[in-house]
C-alpha cells in the first residue's frame, strides 16, 4: 500500500481520464498517485479493501488505510488540490445519499457523454512515476 493517497479510477473512461489529468495538472505537490481499476495493482488493492473488482462506476481515494467512493472520494481529493477548485469540499454537508445520487447518475451515463478508449490510458514520461503497475 503505497504511503501516498491513491486514487483508482476507470481507466478506459474518457470523462474518468480527464478527471486524473485535471487532478495531476491542480496537483502542485504531487501528492496523489494513481492506478486504473482494471491495472493488476488496482485490482490487488480492490480485493484487499475486499471492493467489487467488476464494478467500475465509483473511483476509489485510499488515503490513511481507508477507502472512499463516489462523491465523499471527490470531495476529498478536490480538498488537496490547488487553487479555488478546493472549494467544491463545501458539499461535504450535503447528505451523502444526495451527493451519491448525483454521482451515480453522471457514472451511469459517462460513456455515453463523455466516450470510451479501448485500453487504458499510458501516462506521458514526466508522470509514469506516479502510476503503480
Amino acid at each position: 500500500m503505497p504511503a501516498q493517497p491513491l486514487i483508482l479510477f476507470d481507466g478506459i473512461c474518457n470523462l474518468c481520464n480527464g478527471a486524473v489529468q485535471f487532478v495531476i495538472r491542480h496537483d502542485g505537490k504531487a501528492l496523489f498517485q494513481f492506478a486504473p481499476l482494471q491495472s493488476n495493482a488496482g485490482q490487488e488493492i480492490l480485493a484487499k479493501f475486499s471492493l467489487s473488482k467488476q464494478d467500475f462506476d465509483s473511483f476509489v481515494l485510499l488515503e490513511n488505510n481507508k477507502a472512499y467512493k463516489k462523491s465523499t472520494a471527490a470531495l476529498k481529493v478536490a480538498r488537496r488540490l490547488d487553487g479555488p477548485v478546493k472549494m467544491l469540499y463545501g458539499f461535504i454537508i450535503v447528505p451523502v445519499f444526495i451527493r451519491d445520487a448525483v454521482y451515480s447518475w453522471i457514472a451511469k451515463n459517462r460513456y455515453r457523454w463523455f466516450g470510451r478508449k479501448d485500453s487504458c490510458m499510458v501516462p506521458q514520461p514526466g508522470i509514469v512515476s506516479r502510476f503503480l503497475k
